[in-house]
């Protein structure tokens, strides 16, 4: 059994991940913001705990009351964040800087205060959440993609100095997957351009966004669920998961093609 902490659990991929690791026997802590979401996980036989991931005192003491009750964290699955789309022009600096601030730098606080224990115990895994959004980028979603190409990087950097104590660091990289997620970045994107240069292009985009995202062809939260009980249960998980919708041959795509013909692609999918 070991002792796991998730953020961002109350819905979507943590949520799907938090009930798959319980009932594979683990002791799962969820982080979440909102006590009435909280009280879902309880039902399911997660320990709910609340966590502001942009707050330094509020990590600190989720931190400490894993600690104090468990003794040792195993496994950190980061799991919290969320795409506002928008061009660059549209997006205020203060949004961008909250975008970075729940995926890259509250991620990042987190694992600086996980990590003396893992040391200490000289083992330990990091699941990384990131993106095929951390490989290849998108029309109109420049800040939320600047966050995981930087995840990306942190995370190859994480591996290599963590590797002498005997900690993994994994990074899950999901494509289309049918969460709120997309509609959220729609819904940004679409109030961003009000009014502006680029209203026409970033309406018909936010449309198109909002069609996939209601279709069957996103993928399940559970695949991506399944994905990081694989890195928790394995003893030598890989350093990447590329897996849900798209996300292989998008990726092979952007290896493959000119720059500019990739472009061309990613401005006319919708």
């Amino acid at each position: 059994m070991k002792v796991i902490l998730i953020t961002g659990a109350t819905s979507g991929i943590g949520f799907q991940a938090a009930e798959l690791l319980v009932k594979q026997g683990h002791s799962v802590y969820g982080a979440g913001r909102q006590s009435e979401k909280l009280k879902k996980l309880k039902m399911i036989g997660v320990k709910p705990l609340h966590l502001d991931i942009t707050s330094e005192a509020s990590t600190k003491l989720a931190v400490e009351e894993i600690l104090n009750r468990e003794g040792k964290i195993d496994i950190l699955v980061n799991n919290a964040g969320y795409g506002a789309y928008g061009a660059i022009e549209d997006v205020s600096i203060v949004e961008a800087k909250r975008q970075f601030e729940v995926n890259l730098f509250g991620l990042a606080r987190l694992t600086q205060l996980i990590l003396p224990s893992m040391r200490k115990q000289k083992s330990g895994k990091i699941i990384n959440i990131s993106s095929m959004g951390g490989r290849v980028t998108t029309y109109f979603g420049a800040w939320y993609h600047a966050t995981k190409y930087a995840l990306e990087a942190f995370s190859d950097a994480l591996r290599m100095e963590v590797k002498a104590f005997g900690i993994d660091v994994a990074i899950i990289e999901p494509g289309g997957i049918k969460t709120p997620w997309g509609f959220i970045a729609a819904d940004h994107l679409a109030t961003s351009a009000k009014g502006g240069a680029y209203e026409t292009a970033a309406l018909n985009t936010a449309k198109g966004i909002q069609k996939q995202y209601a279709s069957k062809m996103m993928s399940d939260p559970k695949v991506i669920a399944k994905a990081i009980a694989k890195v928790v249960n394995h003893k030598k998980p890989k350093t990447r998961y590329l897996i849900g919708f798209a996300a292989k041959p998008i990726v092979f795509l952007h290896t493959i093609l000119p720059t500019r013909l990739f472009d061309w692609m990613m401005m006319h999918a919708n």
